[in-house]
């Protein structure tokens, strides 16, 4: 309960002070129903009573009487920490979830990715020049060939035939890692 003992208090603090002893009890029943919970439903009141302090006119006596209007404003602001309470909840989900699958890789894992890096240096650095910066520039740089074209002042004919030629020497290169997809025999 509010208690007020500087001499200036007005009309309006009075008339809050009223107001929080009449009608605690049935806006924690209110809230408590709808979150299901005591400390949220206390947060859920003071809200409400921190709502009408700070704009005592959004009360009209023409339009309800206080009760109804008060339990109106307990009610939508409990509904709106239910759903506050729910999205964080969603939200730490789906956070748990994304840190659960990014897990340490298997050491066998980054080995063997270490090893078939190693090998596709290897194989670049086997390339001409201009086919190593074609490629380069399209799978690790994330180029258009028409990009490419530009950014190397080549034409872009040429940009194709170089990472044609290029991919093919790779492809030659890195064989016995990735093996050419198999055509069907035919009978």
């Amino acid at each position: 309960m509010i208690h007020t003992t500087d001499r200036s208090s007005t009309a309006a603090e009075c008339f809050l002070v009223d107001r929080v002893a009449d009608h605690t009890a049935r806006a924690l029943h209110v809230a408590r129903r709808i979150v299901g919970c005591d400390r949220m439903a206390e947060d859920v009141v003071q809200e409400a009573f921190l709502a009408y302090w700070r704009n005592p006119a959004a009360f009209d006596a023409d339009r309800a009487a206080f009760a109804s209007w008060f339990l109106s404003i307990v009610h939508h602001k409990a509904v709106d920490a239910l759903r506050r309470e729910v999205a964080l909840r969603r939200r730490s989900d789906a956070f748990a979830d994304t840190t659960a699958q990014v897990s340490s890789p298997d050491v066998v894992d980054v080995v063997v990715g270490r090893i078939a890096d190693a090998r596709m240096r290897a194989a670049l650095a086997t390339l001409p020049a201009a086919q190593r910066e074609a490629l380069v520039l399209a799978y690790w740089g994330g180029y258009t060939q028409r990009e490419i074209a530009e950014r190397t002042e080549t034409p872009l004919g040429t940009v194709k035939t170089r990472m044609q030629l290029g991919m093919r020497r790779l492809q030659d290169a890195l064989g016995a890692v990735v093996p050419a997809p198999r055509r069907p025999q035919t009978v």
